[in-house]
């Protein structure tokens, strides 16, 4: 089983997209509501497709594709979320993130309904994120975007993704209660 090449943390600080006055997101829908990801994260995006299902795993993690010879798992953010699964629909794809674990960078692609746009954003519209009635836990939460007079969340890949904390909820033997029970 390869995996695709790791890149060091140095090499993504290189990479990062912000701008002198702030930073870029790709905007992104899920179950209606529009939620958003440093652009610094992505390394690409593709169509939904040649996933593998991996059984007596939690529904978070729908399985794996093979991208270019390397098994990358793919998580379904909505049931991450403590929602049910992603329906794939037409314009549902996989959004491929890169993901620091243990110094290095590991490839993971998330479900999403539909990739909207890219947004430059200034610092100045980034609210921080609320203390209590988000649909989603707190640490997840990154802050909020105002965007043409609405917000959009701006997730926090590092605790969203966290691959120790699912690593653990997997290890429980793949029950979506134990999931459930920390969610919003």
């Amino acid at each position: 089983m390869s995996t695709l090449p790791a890149t060091t943390a140095a090499n993504r600080i290189a990479r990062q997209q912000d701008t002198p006055g702030g930073r870029q997101f790709l905007t992104f829908t899920l179950g209606g509501e529009m939620f958003a990801i440093p652009l610094e994260h992505i390394r690409e995006i593709i169509e939904f497709g040649g996933l593998t299902e991996i059984p007596m795993m939690p529904d978070f993690l729908r399985g794996v594709i093979n991208l270019r010879g390397a098994v990358v798992p793919v998580i379904d953010l909505a049931a991450r979320f403590g929602r049910a699964p992603t329906t794939i629909a037409r314009r549902t794809c996989i959004v491929i993130l890169e993901v620091l674990q243990e110094e290095q960078l590991m490839p993971l692609g998330v479900i999403v309904d539909a990739v909207s746009e890219v947004l430059a954003v200034e610092h100045s519209q980034i609210e921080p994120r609320p203390s209590f009635g988000a649909k989603i836990r707190a640490e997840f939460i990154e802050g909020m975007i105002n965007h043409h007079d609405k917000f959009v969340v701006a997730l926090d890949i590092q605790h969203v993704l966290s691959v120790d904390e699912m690593a653990s909820l997997i290890g429980m033997g793949g029950s979506e209660m134990a999931f459930a029970n920390q969610g919003a």
